[in-house]
């Protein structure tokens, strides 16, 4: 069972993509029109966990050579940082500059989501890719496919 996915590939539909591409992408936006301010919903106090998809895909094979049992395993980073820690390391990786906002009359959703992952661990797997470097390759692949030289976005499905 894993945690909150990202990574190259990831769905930034603002309609219907989740926290991290969302930020991505209202980073760049923000940071290509010269925006001084970036509106976040909610407080940023929520907690959540990520793992990047080559992760998953790397404890997926380290579970299939190493794990036989009928019990469901959880895959997750087992770090979590709030939602405000994430708006500015996102911030930072893709350089913008402005203020950062947090809308109180917007919901926070769950205050926490962290899997337990001590029986993967103990089983000898650990993510390989930090969050800072995935958001770098995560936002490195963003501006490559999702925009053009401007900053606007192409197509989105």
């Amino acid at each position: 069972m894993p945690t909150n996915l990202y990574g190259p590939g990831d769905n930034f539909d603002l309609q219907s993509c989740h926290v991290l591409p969302a930020l991505i992408r209202k980073f760049h936006a923000a940071k290509m029109a010269g925006a001084p301010e970036v509106v976040i919903w909610g407080s940023g106090e929520p907690r959540r966990e990520f793992l990047h998809a080559d992760d998953l895909a790397d404890a997926s094979v380290f579970l299939m050579l190493h794990y036989d049992e009928p019990e469901i395993i959880n895959v997750g980073s087992g770090e979590e940082q709030t939602i405000r820690e994430l708006a500015l390391a996102i911030s930072d990786v893709v350089g913008y500059r402005g203020a950062l906002s947090f809308d109180t009359s917007k919901p926070d959703g769950s205050p926490r989501k962290l899997l337990e992952t001590c029986r993967l661990q103990r089983l000898g797997w650990r993510p390989r890719i930090s969050l800072r470097e995935g958001l770098r390759k995560t936002y490195e692949w963003y501006v490559n496919k999702r925009g053009n030289a401007n900053g606007r976005i192409e197509h989105i499905r």
